[in-house]
C-alpha cells in the first residue's frame, strides 16, 4: 500500500506569509504562517497536525 494513500496532496493550501500579520488559527486563536490577508481557513501547525491525525484513514 502507498504511504500517500489517504493523504490529499492536491488540495489548495494558503501561501506562506513572509512576515506579519499572520493570520489566526480558525480553532485555537494563535498565529499561523499564513498571511492575514489569505481569505478561507487557516490552522496553525499544531492544529493542522492534529486535524491530519483526526482524518487519517485507518486502513
Amino acid at each position: 500500500m502507498s504511504e500517500d494513500y489517504c493523504t490529499i496532496s492536491a488540495a489548495p493550501k494558503p501561501p506562506v506569509a513572509d512576515g506579519p500579520p499572520y493570520a489566526e488559527c480558525v480553532l485555537c486563536r494563535k498565529p499561523t504562517e499564513y498571511p492575514e490577508s489569505y481569505k478561507g481557513i487557516t490552522m496553525c501547525p499544531v492544529c493542522e497536525w492534529q486535524e491530519a491525525q483526526r482524518t487519517a484513514c485507518s486502513g
